[in-house]
């Protein structure tokens, strides 16, 4: 009596580490056996050769990218658009590492391995929209007033070195107009050198203070229409600035419905405690990890609710009553803040 063998066609999962000028691509079955790996240019025919390497082995459920916000993320664009689901992996299996080693091969192995066991689920963000645009002015944004800081520091200390005459000049300026100040100095030709030569160099500090000045606020303008155009009711939200907002678009993503509930926004944010429990003792500790900018964004608005909302001063008063630290305090209403903002980010 003859055999009748028939193929089923399973799922396969893919999995890439991505580096600037080549990405690893590994192909793992159902069981997590590994049924190729590939290497590919990071181009645009690259990332065409290495959808079309994948979907040669059969219907592909998912990919596992490493770095969808950095090296991956042309490669997690091209995959989103050819309708495949791509996750992100955050690294390597540590303990695959120490018992094998470490290598592209490995990597890219191990991110489609936590793709199809979930390890690794977190549907990465599609960065192809107004928040994206956001993400990238708020980089130059805060590139400018870092090294504007570092100008205006610059000056001070060299007005404290600086000729009597000059150090007296910039002693008393107020910080906002220092920078004008410094640009305003005309090192005469002759006279003192050292006094020229220190004329010269704060006012070329002051000139580009200025100009970042300038650059942040052409930025400004764009990101606050932008955040108006993306999420207008997360302005009317007490507390939510500009900046606030754009922060926490930025960490919800183009996607914000990969966040299937607030509490996961809240783990985003690194606001919702993780379970701690072993043994007799249950309870809950401090999440140390999330967004630290989103994290940082929600602790402004609980700061500025603390000193002007009137029901949460009246919070803040009972929680002190009970014996409730200020820090603990502003955790708990971190994480109450998160879940306020949740339904104006995902409807956004």
């Amino acid at each position: 009596m003859a055999m009748t063998i028939v193929e089923t066609t399973r799922p396969i999962t893919g999995g890439v580490d991505t580096h600037a000028d080549v990405h690893v691509a590994a192909a793992v079955d159902a069981n997590g056996g590994v049924l190729g790996v590939e290497s590919f240019a990071t181009t645009p025919a690259g990332y065409v050769q290495l959808h079309g390497w994948l979907v040669g082995f059969g219907p592909v459920d998912r990919v596992g990218v490493e770095g969808t916000g950095a090296y991956g993320a042309g490669l997690a664009r091209h995959l989103r658009g050819q309708g495949l689901v791509v996750v992100e992996v955050d690294r390597p299996n540590r303990q695959a590492r120490r018992k094998e080693g470490t290598s592209d091969r490995l990597d890219a192995i191990e991110a489609a391995r936590a793709a199809l066991s979930g390890r690794a689920s977190g549907i990465a963000k599609s960065a192809d929209g107004d928040v994206e645009a956001i993400r990238v002015l708020l980089v130059a944004r805060r590139s400018a007033r870092n090294v504007r800081i570092k100008y205006l520091n610059q000056i001070r200390h060299l007005a404290f070195t600086a000729p009597d005459g000059l150090r007296e000049r910039l002693r008393d300026v107020h910080r906002d107009r220092l920078a004008r100040t410094a640009a305003a100095l005309r090192p005469g030709a002759g006279g003192d050198t050292v006094l020229c030569a220190t004329k010269l160099a704060i006012a070329t500090l002051g000139r580009r203070a200025l100009a970042l000045e300038a650059d942040a606020a052409r930025l400004d303008q764009e990101l606050e229409a932008l955040v108006r155009r993306c999420a207008p009711s997360l302005l009317d939200v007490y507390g939510v600035g500009i900046n606030t907002a754009a922060i926490l678009l930025v960490a919800a993503g183009d996607n914000p419905h990969r966040l299937k509930t607030e509490a996961a926004f809240a783990h985003l944010c690194g606001v919702a405690p993780v379970l701690a429990s072993s043994g007799k003792v249950n309870r809950h500790r401090l999440n140390l990890g999330g967004n630290r900018q989103a994290n940082h964004a929600l602790w402004r608005i609980v700061f500025t609710r603390m000193s002007s909302d009137e029901r949460t001063r009246k919070y803040v008063a009972r929680r002190v009553a009970e014996g409730r630290s200020t820090r603990e305090i502003m955790r708990v209403l971190k994480r109450y803040v998160a879940r306020e903002l949740y339904p104006h980010l995902v409807h956004a």
